[in-house]
């Protein structure tokens, strides 16, 4: 069986926060129309610029920070390495008490990792489908976890993504109840995030499925952001009455967090030109394929905040202190963005080219950061402890 290990914090200590960079938030240019790409301009392959990420211009926020907007960013540092030797992890996710459970996109475990440092496997999802960016992709515990035991995961199946739940009992996962299925999926943009809101509802991120239009057809779940109930059922207050759909026009939304004022925010994959974030509204249309980036019709929202896609490609995000992270996997930085009165203010970046391609971020119980690298999926360029998850403090 393979081990994973443990180490201690010591030998990471050089990696704290003294290697971030700042990025000044500009004045928004049109973005011109590029080239198409040979390969998916989104999380290329290793052999591409993703390997070596050039500079590019700017991240452009959507407001400068005022007195009543956001405010300083939290800078994070490395305190530890909580884990090394994974294989392709993909969703983080905390149980009461403090362990986390993480899952492996390319053999559909998920392991258990204790506060005290134990690694052990609680179980194999069965049904998954492996290729590309499909497998075994995003976790979330029940938020009544304590009554029912129960564990969500997004995974890609035959001719099919789906979200199914399991019971966690005596260590061991039992079997999948399919909450949702029908989602389109593909080699790439399979989305592949699930989250509880503050509302107590299933959030899940979809991608296009590499069929572009599909995002902007009511009739497809492809390109879109879910809300459902834990069972899988519509609420009755979603935007489009018998419908899960809670916004449209999404490329590939890999991040999903809620700030502290209980605004959704969503990062997402751009194609040739630009990276999102988002604040996500009920309802709203945010362009995809029409339009990447901002300056698009009024019907559809503008990001929050844009980034070219050698600095980003963003997968995981999380909100801590008043501030969002979004782990950038082309771009192999954390991105800190401060946000308050629903408005992000300027982009901060750490941990540039130090650490590989960043997959998930995510809060543990404790308000230190869990960080995951994604340097063994086929893309990146897996050093000898690959993957791990790294424990950051805030500072």
């Amino acid at each position: 069986m393979r081990t994973v290990r443990v180490v201690s914090a010591v030998s990471v200590l050089v990696l704290a926060a003294g290697c971030g960079g700042g990025a000044e938030p500009v004045v928004l240019d049109q973005p011109t129309t590029a080239p198409e790409a040979t390969t998916p301009a989104v999380d290329p392959p290793a052999s591409t610029s993703d390997a070596t990420p050039q500079a590019g211009p700017s991240p452009t926020a959507e407001d400068t920070p005022t007195p009543s907007g956001p405010g300083e960013v939290a800078a994070p540092s490395i305190a530890g390495t909580v884990a090394t030797g994974l294989r392709s992890p993909w969703g983080l996710t905390f149980l009461p008490g403090g362990a986390a459970l993480v899952s492996e996109r390319d053999t559909a475990r998920v392991e258990r990792i204790d506060p005290d440092g134990g690694v052990r496997a609680v179980g194999t999802v069965p049904g998954v489908s492996f290729g590309g960016e499909g497998g075994l992709l995003g976790l979330a515990v029940s938020p009544t976890f304590g009554d029912d035991r129960l564990v969500y995961a997004y995974h890609s199946a035959t001719g099919e993504n789906r979200v199914v739940r399991m019971p966690l009992r005596s260590g061991r996962l039992g079997a999948p109840e399919v909450v949702i299925d029908g989602i389109p999926v593909s080699s790439i943009h399979n989305g592949g995030r699930v989250a509880f809101g503050p509302d107590g509802m299933l959030y899940v991120t979809t991608g296009d499925a590499s069929s572009s239009g599909l995002s902007q057809s009511p009739d497809s779940l492809a390109g879109k952001i879910l809300r459902l109930t834990p069972d899988g059922g519509v609420p009755d207050d979603n935007p489009d009455p018998g419908s899960p759909v809670y916004s449209s026009g999404h490329r590939n939304v890999q991040g999903l967090a809620w700030d502290d004022e209980g605004n959704l925010w969503a990062s997402e994959f751009g194609a040739n030109t630009w990276d999102e974030l988002n604040r996500i509204r009920p309802g709203g249309n945010y362009g995809w394929p029409e339009v990447e980036g901002r300056g698009g019709p009024d019907r559809f929202v503008d990001p929050a905040v844009q980034w070219r896609t050698d600095q980003a490609s963003p997968s995981g995000l999380a909100f801590a202190e008043g501030t969002l992270y979004m782990a950038a996997l082309r771009g192999q930085r954390l991105w800190a963005i401060p946000v308050g009165n629903g408005r992000a203010g300027e982009p901060t970046a750490f941990f540039v080219d130090d650490l590989g391609r960043l997959r998930t971020v995510q809060q543990a119980p404790d308000g230190s950061l869990w960080l995951v690298t994604n340097n063994t999926d086929g893309r990146g360029s897996p050093g000898p402890d690959d993957d791990q998850i790294f424990e950051l403090s805030l500072g």
